[in-house]
């Protein structure tokens, strides 16, 4: 099995259908949120606009430490730096997918919090999990959409919006 080319080929693939999601991201709707606990529509945005850049971290990295500012968010403001910064992440993850060996896929990579360990991963592990956030993510957006009357795209074939129903 080529498991490198299938994760390559699912990168690409989620990012496109991310990029459909991102292409409709509302002007005048980032503070929007359905209910007190859940995110705001911007920063849900912004964090699935940089799980896309994750695969480069996680391969050019050996651990990412919270506690020691490895992680700084991003504060996009506008549809705009969201299209901007998803083609940077996008082509800069690619790049670093299109640099591995297959045998790089079981490289270690781990996440902390100072000295807590959140999670131990191989390097493939690592990628999968980022690739399901970006769905899960990008689901709720999907709902935020939804409930603000905004098209909700397709993402593993058309949507009801698509359909016309």
């Amino acid at each position: 099995m080529e498991t490198l080319q299938n994760l390559k080929d699912e990168l690409r693939q989620e990012y496109e259908t991310t990029k459909r999601f991102i292409d409709r991201f509302p002007e005048g709707k980032n503070d929007y949120a359905p209910h007190e606990k859940s995110m705001k529509m911007m920063p849900l945005a912004t964090h699935i606009v940089e799980i896309v850049g994750w695969p480069d971290t996680i391969l050019n990295t050996e651990k990412l430490d919270f506690a020691a500012g490895d992680y700084k968010p991003l504060n996009l403001t506008s549809g705009e730096e969201l299209k901007e910064k998803l083609e940077e992440f996008y082509t800069q993850s690619n790049a670093a997918m299109n640099q591995l060996s297959e045998d790089s896929l079981s490289g270690k990579w781990a996440m902390y919090m100072g000295d807590q360990l959140l999670a131990d991963y191989s390097k493939y592990s690592a990628i999968r999990h980022a690739l399901n956030q970006l769905t899960h993510h990008r689901a709720q957006l999907g709902v935020y959409y939804r409930l603000n009357d905004i098209p909700v795209p397709g993402s593993y074939g058309p949507s009801a919006d698509e359909q016309n129903v």
